[in-house]
């Protein structure tokens, strides 16, 4: 059965299937290239007569992923460049009067690889249980995130608030209530939801947000966003500016943005590249004064975005992703760890100790991912939650516990772990053939009464699946979900986080230096 529903550049037709009608490939802007390219989005041409929404549109483009990581991730499809699309799913099209709450989804992938229409992100459970999922392409790696001469930067982050307006301008027609958007993602997604919290162009567009393994450090100073660019361009074979970078072709940017993030991974002094330091990325937000007035984690401290409903979290064991496929931790010595817990700022041998008490029979390798999924995610996400606290403002936290099959059970709970269950599609490799179909469902009912009312759940009253889950704060209660009954933990790994204590804090209101790291 095919649905019609009209938007501001047309009329577009998907398709009915069950009680769930999709609309695929949908432009919310033009193609970026040509004369657009490395310019901000500008809105897309109208068409005439009746558009079929089908098919999902190119992905932005991008390097993909080593084999063995593509097995566990899934590849993006085909790049090309009409690439800024919006897929929807929706229970009822035109019917409700626009009441439903909207739910869009942001996709990571390091910010250089991904696409909103990855199978894991399908939105079919999520409209079944009552909400309108919209899931989004955005510019990634050289195209999305370099800062350039003239001052253009997070042409990424500019993508996803174009797709946020198309989505208030035309979400009414598909069922939803544009008062009522929750912008949820994971990893380079949940970074740039919190970026997006504090950029003055994105006020007013969403009223909640749900962000999964990342937060509020990951962005780069001007000098380091600079170092980037030029760095790139010249692997390019290009001059460092939009015309210079413009001409090069797009695949040979990719391949350029490839290499950098192997020299940064074997950079002599990792910290000219402040928080891609290790190479895990390239490109990050650029604190550019502009469309990014500060680092999103100090903006939160000043009480950017406390209007804005929060629930966030991390996985367990979010590094091993990184270790394990590629065979790394086996590799890591003592030596090797008292190294990275130094760079980190930690007293090795006291971080060593403590981090293996928390982890009994803990090789050096799973005492690095320890280490580094606290770097990395945790106390990110406790800083995000602690800094809103401070301003009156609510965020909840989880914690997803449930270890992956994959891998003969080698990844533990990782980094993209709880995904499947978010969206209720658990046939991927990291949910594994005999997931939980109750750990699906409680997970979808939390995010979705969180889209609906601000609160996810947890309110003791009869039937409710979750514990009575309260705010953070004082108590530092984080909801752990994924090994047997979801409970309320207070202050959980409270040993390991008092390690950071000094660490990984927003820098205090006042002169910013150039440098932010910490």
């Amino acid at each position: 059965m095919y649905v019609t529903v009209p938007t501001t550049s047309g009329r577009i037709r998907g398709r009915r299937r069950g009680g769930v009608t999709v609309f695929a490939g949908v432009p919310y802007a033009s193609p970026p290239f040509g004369p657009r390219r490395l310019r901000p989005p500008e809105p897309p041409e109208p068409w005439q007569g009746v558009r079929d929404a089908f098919v999902p549109g190119p992905a932005a483009p991008q390097p993909g992923y080593l084999p063995v990581m593509a097995g566990l991730l899934g590849e993006a499809p085909p790049s090309g460049e009409d690439c800024l699309s919006v897929n929807v799913w929706t229970p009822a099209p035109g019917r409700t009067g626009g009441r439903l709450p909207v739910m869009v989804w942001i996709h990571g992938g390091a910010f250089r690889n991904g696409a909103g229409s990855l199978p894991v992100y399908d939105g079919t459970r999520l409209a079944a249980d009552g909400v309108v999922c919209v899931t989004l392409n955005y510019r990634l790696g050289a195209e999305g995130f370099l800062l350039l001469p003239d001052g253009t930067s997070n042409l990424g982050l500019l993508d996803q608030i174009a797709a946020l307006e198309w989505v208030r301008d035309n979400i009414a027609g598909f069922g939803g209530d544009p008062d009522n958007v929750t912008v949820f993602g994971q990893s380079a997604g949940a970074i740039g939801i919190t970026a997006l919290m504090t950029m003055p162009r994105a006020r007013g567009l969403f009223r909640r947000a749900i962000t999964q393994s990342g937060a509020g450090h990951h962005s780069h100073p001007e000098d380091v966003a600079r170092r980037v660019t030029e760095r790139l361009a010249a692997l390019a074979g290009a001059e460092p500016t939009r015309d210079g970078l413009a001409a090069v072709p797009p695949e040979r940017l990719v391949a350029a943005d490839r290499a950098l993030g192997r020299e940064i991974a074997q950079a002599a002094d990792p910290g000219q590249w402040g928080e891609s330091a290790g190479g895990g990325t390239t490109v990050l937000p650029v604190v550019d004064g502009a469309t990014l007035p500060e680092r999103p984690i100090d903006a939160l401290a000043g009480g950017a975005g406390r209007d804005v409903d929060l629930l966030t979290g991390t996985t367990t064991e979010e590094f091993r992703l990184f270790l394990v496929p590629l065979g790394i931790a086996p590799r890591v010595t003592d030596e090797v760890l008292h190294g990275f817990l130094a760079g980190l700022g930690l007293d090795p041998v006291r971080a060593r100790a403590v981090y293996a008490a928390a982890h009994p029979r803990a090789t050096p390798g799973d005492l690095l991912s320890a280490a580094m999924s606290d770097h990395a995610y945790r106390i990110p996400a406790l800083r995000v939650a602690e800094a809103r606290a401070a301003q009156g403002a609510e965020t909840f936290v989880y914690e997803f516990a449930r270890p992956s099959p994959a891998l003969d059970g080698a990844l533990g709970a990782c980094h993209m772990a709880e995904i499947g269950f978010v969206f209720g599609n658990l046939s991927g490799p990291l949910t594994g053939p005999d997931a939980p179909q109750d750990l699906s469902d409680r997970m979808r009912g939390a995010w979705t009464s969180f889209a609906r009312t601000g609160r996810p759940g947890g309110t003791g009253a009869p039937g409710d699946p979750l514990p009575s889950w309260p705010a953070y704060g004082g108590r530092r209660s984080v909801l752990r979900l994924g090994d047997g009954a979801p409970a309320v933990h207070e202050d959980p790994g409270a040993g390991t986080r008092k390690l950071w204590e000094r660490l990984r804090q927003p820098l205090p209101r006042g002169p910013r230096p150039a440098d932010a790291r910490r």
